[in-house]
């Protein structure tokens, strides 16, 4: 970025004149708070932001942030993105889209969008359901699911967002509750200092097609029991008394009392640099196991695509010279009509 003294941001001044328009209770409304707090904190000044969006009910946060975005087509949204931070790498670039919109039809551009490392920010908003298109399931719906389009329930396994994003490649992965706003600010804020793909999930409710979907992860009576929060260094504790924690059995894990037989010694300790463990991690699911919340896995040490596309082309026109653009039009294979 510059070296321009930024003015002092408050969130207000990332929200524009546009009428907020998602469903009373929505988990948007929570996202988006936390984004406005975020960009106000960050460092960056308001016109070097762009937040992009592919359809759905997410893909009309660009409508609602102060700043520059696209709202472009289904499924293709990071492939737009990539676009805009390779034109522009000065550019804080925010990916902001569905289940549906990522995992669906745009699985294939999100998985190379993270393989390459692009430095971009993708915020996957999960709430497990097609919501603009009136509660179709999702490619992360659960199997049973009953919806308009799979009235005697779904047969499909469910895609793992997470272990998506750790196989393809991702450098910076994180999940977190919609209704967390200090945690979401938190993450989405790391992620971007993050040189590379950040990937974060959000458990987010649709309270018209898809209520309650999360709430055994985000109410406050049963969040303590049923997901564990990832610190770095830390032992994997969790319980409304901290009386629970996660412990290292051969290939897998298991849940352990810490009231008896087992301490604290004994528990997984996180290391957010060990992929194997992130892997292992993102494999746990309610109700067997706590649901991870937090940043799974970081690797720092891979540069990012847009850095490397820049010095390529510095380095070619450092030995070749500029280019002319109409000689390689013409080449040397063409003819001429007549």
């Amino acid at each position: 970025m510059s070296d321009v003294i930024l003015p002092a941001y408050k969130p207000k001044e990332f929200a524009t004149d546009q009428d907020v328009r998602w469903c009373p209770g929505c988990g948007d409304y929570a996202v988006l708070t936390a984004m406005k707090k975020m960009a106000a904190d960050l460092g960056v000044k308001r016109e070097d932001f762009v937040f992009v969006s592919g359809i759905g009910c997410a893909a009309r946060f660009p409508y609602y942030m102060n700043t520059y975005g696209a709202h472009t087509i289904h499924g293709r949204s990071p492939a737009f993105a990539t676009g805009v931070k390779i034109a522009n790498p000065d550019l804080e670039v925010f990916l902001i889209s569905g289940d549906g919109d990522l995992f669906s039809i745009g699985g294939n551009h999100t998985m190379h969008a993270l393989r390459r490392n692009i430095d971009i920010n993708i915020v996957l908003l999960n709430n497990k359901i097609y919501g603009l298109t009136k509660g179709q399931y999702s490619p992360t719906s659960e199997v049973g699911k009953v919806t308009k389009s799979t009235p005697h329930g779904s047969l499909d396994e469910p895609i793992n967002p997470i272990t998506i994003a750790l196989a393809s490649g991702g450098t910076f992965v994180a999940r977190t509750i919609d209704v967390d706003v200090k945690g979401l600010n938190a993450l989405i804020s790391r992620g971007a200092q993050h040189k590379g793909t950040s990937f974060i999930e959000v458990y987010q409710d649709c309270n018209v097609f898809n209520h309650q979907t999360w709430f055994y992860a985000t109410q406050k009576d049963t969040r303590p029991e049923n997901t564990i929060v990832l610190e770095h260094g830390k032992p994997l504790v969790f319980g409304a008394e901290n009386d629970k924690g996660i412990r290292r059995n051969g290939d897998t894990v298991e849940v352990v009392s810490l009231n008896g037989e087992f301490s604290e010694a004994d528990l997984l300790v996180h290391d957010e640099n060990n992929l194997a463990q992130a892997f292992l991690l993102s494999q746990l699911y309610h109700p067997e196991f706590p649901e991870p919340m937090g940043v799974f896995y970081v690797d720092d040490s891979r540069p990012s695509y847009n850095d490397q596309l820049h010095s390529q082309v510095d380095e070619v026109k450092e030995k070749h010279g500029e280019a002319d653009l109409q000689k390689l039009i013409n080449g040397s294979t063409t003819w001429t009509v007549k």
